[in-house]
C-alpha cells in the first residue's frame, strides 16, 4: 500500500484525546529519551581502540566523554541541543544526564538552559556504581537536591549492569518517597539482559524504560523506543510493538528531530514486519504527550500539510515555520527568537574543542 492510497484523517486521535487543528498544525513535539550532553561529542577524537561490541563503545567513547565534561560544557551542550530540537519543533525533552566530574548542579544547568531557549525538559541524573559508592551516592544526592528544590524530571539511573543491589533499591527508595518514577537504561544490549530480573520486584506504571531490545519479560513502566540509535549501536530491534507497555519515542542522543525518527521507528518497524503501518509508528511519537501533556498546547506550522502518518513517513525534510510554546512564539522566521543560534552554536563549539581536548 502506498501513500496516495491511504486518505488522511482530518482529526489525530492522540493519547486518547481528538485535536483538531488545521492540517499543518501539531502540537509540539516530545523526544522522550536525550542525553544532551552527547551534542558536543560530534567530531571527538577517535576511540584508543575499534570498539567491537557495546560494551567496547561504552567504556571508548561514552564513558570517557562523561568523565571529561564541566558544568560550562554542560550549560552549552544543552542550550545547543535545545536549540536544535526547538528547529525541529520539539518543545518538550525528557533528558537523562551523566557527568561523573561534575555532578553536583548539573541538573539546574540543564534546567535554566532549556528553559533560556524555551524548551520544556525533564531531568534525572544517571546513577551508577562505576565510579564507586561515593561517586553513587553524589548521582542520588543531586536527582533529590534537583526534585526536593521543585524540578521537573525522575530519579535516575544508567543500567543495571552498572548498578549493585544497594544503589538499585536506594534510586528505587528514593523514587518512591519523592513519588516520581525511575527513569533507567533496560536491556539495550545482552550485556544487560539480566535487568528484567532484577528490576521486576520494582518497577511500576510511572517508571520510564530506556531501550528494552534484550528484555525477556513485561516490566511495569513505558518504554522509551531509539530505533536509530539501536541500529547504530548494533543492538538488535526491540519489536515495541509486541510488547504492552506504552511507548514512546527518544533519540538516545542523536538530536531532537522527532519526525526523523519517527520516519526511523517505521522503517525499522516495516522492516520486521511488512504489514505495518505509519499509524503504530505515529502512535509512539504521540505517546510522548503522556510524558509532557502540556506540549499538547504547544502549536508548531509546518512547511506541510496535511501532517499525517502515512504521508510523513514518506516526506522527508518537513521543517516548522513557526513554535508556539505556552503562547509565546520561541521560533519564526527560520530561527529561535529568545536565544542567538549562531552565538550558542559558537560557545557550543568552544566548549567541543575544550571537551575534546581531555579525551
Amino acid at each position: 500500500m502506498t501513500p496516495d492510497e491511504v486518505t488522511p484523517a482530518d482529526e489525530r486521535t492522540i493519547a486518547s484525546v481528538v485535536v483538531e487543528l488545521p492540517p499543518s498544525v501539531t502540537p509540539g513535539l516530545v523526544c522522550g529519551h536525550h542525553h544532551l550532553y552527547s551534542a558536543l561529542a560530534r567530531g571527538m577524537p577517535a576511540p584508543p581502540g575499534v570498539a567491537t561490541d557495546f560494551t567496547q563503545i561504552l567504556h571508548q567513547v561514552w564513558w570517557r566523554l562523561d568523565a571529561a565534561l564541566d558544568l560550562e560544557m554542560i550549560r552549552w551542550s544543552a542550550m545547543l541541543g535545545a536549540v536544535e530540537a526547538l528547529e525541529r519543533g520539539t518543545t518538550a525533552i525528557v533528558d537523562h544526564h551523566a557527568s561523573p566530574n561534575a555532578i553536583e548542579g548539573s541538573l539546574d544547568v540543564i534546567a535554566e538552559a532549556c528553559a533560556e531557549v524555551g524548551v520544556k525538559v525533564s531531568c534525572c541524573y544517571e546513577v551508577t556504581d562505576r565510579h564507586g559508592a561515593d561517586g553513587a551516592a553524589r548521582g542520588l544526592a543531586e536527582n533529590e537536591r534537583f526534585l526536593r528544590a521543585g524540578g521537573r524530571g525522575f530519579v535516575g539511573a544508567h543500567a543495571c549492569l552498572t548498578l549493585s543491589d544497594d544503589t538499585l533499591a536506594s534510586v528505587v527508595g528514593l523514587a518512591d518517597e519523592l513519588g516520581v518514577g525511575v527513569h533507567i537504561h533496560v536491556a539495550e544490549d545482552l550485556s544487560d539482559a539480566g535487568a528484567g530480573a532484577r528490576l521486576a520486584p520494582f518497577a511500576n506504571d510511572e517508571w520510564l524504560l530506556a531501550h528494552c531490545v534484550h528484555l525477556d519479560r513485561r516490566l511495569r513502566g513505558t518504554i522509551a523506543h531509539n530505533p536509530r540509535s539501536n541500529m547504530n549501536n548494533a543492538v538488535g530491534y526491540a519489536h515495541p510493538a509486541d510488547r504492552p507497555n506504552p511507548v514512546v519515542l527518544g533519540t538516545d542522543g542523536i538530536g531532537g528531530d522527532m519526525l526523523e525518527e519517527f520516519r526511523i521507528a517505521f522503517a525499522a518497524l516495516r522492516a520486521s514486519d511488512v504489514t505495518e503501518t505509519p499509524d503504530t509508528a505515529w502512535d509512539w511519537l504521540a505517546g510522548g504527550w503522556a510524558l509532557f501533556p502540556e506540549a499538547l498546547d504547544d502549536r508548531v506550522t509546518w512547511s506541510y500539510e496535511p501532517m499525517s502518518p502515512w504521508h510523513l513517513a514518506y516526506t522527508p525534510g518537513v521543517s516548522p515555520l513557526e513554535v508556539v510554546v505556552d503562547g509565546q512564539t520561541v521560533f519564526a522566521d527560520g530561527e529561535p527568537t529568545r536565544v542567538d543560534p549562531v552565538e550558542v552554536r559558537a560557545r557550543a563549539a568552544e566548549q567541543a574543542a575544550r571537551l575534546h581536548a581531555r579525551l
